[in-house]
């Protein structure tokens, strides 16, 4: 019979009443163990079950973005799930990232970044979360060495030419962010050279310039550089990498042109939020390999002047460590503070 009906005899009994307080814990119990139940399948669903979001943290179609894209779209192909790119811009990568750096950290919302993200701890008086603590590393997907390029028209045709020249007089070199800035400092350093660094918003305006011949040369990314390389506007003299590459064969390394130690990686690096499950990380690493084993992909990547790494988190965490560490000595001997 209903409760509710006039001859059950719980009808006229007070809510407080034992028979019926004994009914509604075990009907809170049931909800409970529902809910709770729900909570744990959901959990034991396989990742990724939902559509998972890669935050570049910079503008679209530059270089980071490019290798998000590419990610994403394999990724997604492999998962059968969706994965989406969200370009969130400003402050030299500082804003995505806090917004990645406060999402939950269950591996669906992701954070691919470059070099930059270990060097602004080193010029950033004030950042919104601790770069080595707020992250959960990944993996680095790829590397690429900065770029020394002059125009293709100008008086610098190699290295040497443009070393000896700065020897002697002042040169302006453009740089655009912390990395750009920065290897240009140990290019200066390591040469003893009278080069001067000149600030820029981007890497375009930096291409601009040296093409129409309003700035001798400039430190970038071999992705920004590519464009005008191939339209014979532009020329790279100096790679900042212990080999030559083959995208750009005639190019000295700087070892080469006796500049000792001048290395610097553009690297595209995959995080997530502090805390991430081992689990996600380890899925997300091995079908990252599996994505990149793919020749079309490596070629791609290769076209861009980047070589696949796919290096281990653990690994990866004490790369970005010694990066920071690195940038942070160059900075000091070169008297650049943070602003």
């Amino acid at each position: 019979m209903h409760p509710d009906h006039p001859d059950h005899p719980d009808h006229h009994q007070p809510i407080g009443h034992p028979a019926i307080t004994r009914r509604l814990a075990l009907a809170g119990l049931g909800a409970w163990g529902a809910t709770a139940l729900g909570a744990a399948h959901a959990q034991d669903k396989p990742y990724p079950s939902k559509p998972v979001t890669i935050v570049v943290p910079y503008s679209a179609g530059g270089g980071t973005d490019i290798v998000g894209r590419l990610m994403a779209q394999r990724l997604s192909e492999l998962w059968g799930q969706s994965v989406v790119v969200d370009n969130r811009t400003g402050a030299n990568g500082v804003i995505g990232s806090a917004h990645v750096a406060k999402a939950a950290p269950d591996g669906y919302t992701l954070l691919l970044v470059v070099g930059s993200h270990a060097i602004n701890p080193v010029l950033m008086k004030s950042m919104p979360y601790d770069t080595m603590k707020a992250f959960t590393p990944v993996t680095n997907i790829a590397t690429s060495p900065m770029v020394l390029v002059v125009a293709a028209d100008g008086p610098y045709k190699r290295l040497p030419e443009l070393v000896q020249a700065a020897k002697a007089q002042e040169i302006a070199v453009g740089y655009s962010e912390g990395q750009t800035r920065l290897t240009g400092e140990l290019i200066r350093q390591s040469g003893q050279l009278k080069t001067t660094g000149v600030p820029y918003k981007g890497g375009a305006p930096i291409m601009v310039d040296i093409i129409g011949g309003h700035l001798p040369a400039g430190v970038t990314s071999v992705l920004t550089a590519l464009p005008h390389i191939h339209s014979g506007k532009l020329r790279v003299v100096g790679v900042a990498a212990p080999q030559r590459m083959a995208l750009f064969p005639d190019a000295m390394t700087f070892d080469e042109a006796g500049l000792r130690g001048v290395q610097s990686l553009n690297w595209y690096g995959l995080f997530g939020p502090a805390g991430m499950p081992q689990a996600v990380v380890e899925r997300l690493h091995a079908d990252l390999r599996k994505v990149a084993a793919d020749p079309a992909v490596a070629r791609q990547m290769q076209d861009q002047g980047a070589d696949i790494v796919l290096t281990p988190p653990a690994e990866f965490r004490r790369f970005v460590e010694g990066e920071t560490q690195k940038w942070a000595q160059v900075a000091q001997r070169g008297g650049i503070r943070a602003e």
